[in-house]
Parts: structure tokens; C-alpha cells; sequence
């Protein structure tokens, strides 16, 4: 039975505390965010929570597996729920659109990159930039 993040919290020696708390239902009702859009939420509840404390919580559930991170642009990285990175990321460069795509869509490219260079692609990382369907008519 998978555990819940308070759970998950505890059972590696750490406190749910507020700030943690708050971090994590940011990135979960945010889904892909900045660390800046994450601080922002909290900070609609917990006016004293800065940037730097989102900045060091998210570092630590990063640490702990329970968030990642990707790069969807030349800006900060967007954070979500690990337990929900299993997809691709595709960006728009025209209308910066974000569409999450199952890994299988990728695995062609994956199994090249493996086979002709020893390349090991960690899917759940990738992004990739291209023109959306909408923009390309």
C-alpha cells in the first residue's frame, strides 16, 4: 500500500511541518510550476513563507523522491509530484503549450540513443521543443 507523503515524511526522519505542507499542495493543485508561482500559492495562506525556504523545501523533496523537476523553457525549472512524471514533455515554441506524452511515444528515439552511443535517456527528465499542430496551420 503506497504511503502518504506525511507518512513518507516521517518514516525518513523529518517533520510535516506548515512550510512542507504547504510546498507540497502548491505542486500538487499547480501541477507544473516555478518555484516563483509555488511561492506565490503559499504565500495566499502563509504570508511569511519566502522564496528561499520554497526554494530549500523543494530541494529536500526533491532529495526524497517525492517531487522532480524539468526545464520547460530557459527560465526556472517547474517542479511536479514524482508520482506523476511518468510522460514527456512537449513545449510549443510559438504559444509555449505544454503536452504531456506516455514515454512509449519516445521509446524509438530512446532505444537509438541506447544502442548506437550506450546512452542511458531518463524519460521522465525529457523535453522537448518543437510547433504544436495549432501553430503549425
Amino acid at each position: 500500500m503506497a504511503r502518504t507523503w506525511h507518512e513518507e515524511l516521517r518514516s525518513r526522519g523529518y517533520r510535516v511541518t506548515p512550510q512542507r505542507q504547504l510546498v507540497l499542495e502548491a505542486v500538487t493543485r499547480l501541477g507544473h510550476a516555478t518555484p516563483e508561482d509555488i511561492c506565490g500559492e503559499v504565500q495566499e495562506t502563509a504570508r511569511g513563507v519566502n522564496i528561499s525556504t520554497v526554494y530549500r523545501t523543494l530541494e529536500l523533496l526533491e532529495e526524497l523522491g517525492m517531487v522532480t523537476h524539468t526545464h520547460l523553457g530557459h527560465g526556472a525549472p517547474t517542479y511536479h509530484l514524482a508520482s506523476e512524471a511518468d510522460h514527456v514533455h512537449l513545449v510549443c515554441r510559438n504559444c509555449e503549450t505544454v503536452t504531456e506524452v506516455r514515454p512509449e511515444l519516445v521509446r524509438g528515439l530512446v532505444d537509438s540513443l541506447d544502442s548506437e552511443l550506450g546512452f542511458a535517456t531518463d524519460v521522465h527528465h525529457l523535453t522537448i521543443f518543437g510547433q504544436c499542430a495549432n501553430c503549425r496551420s
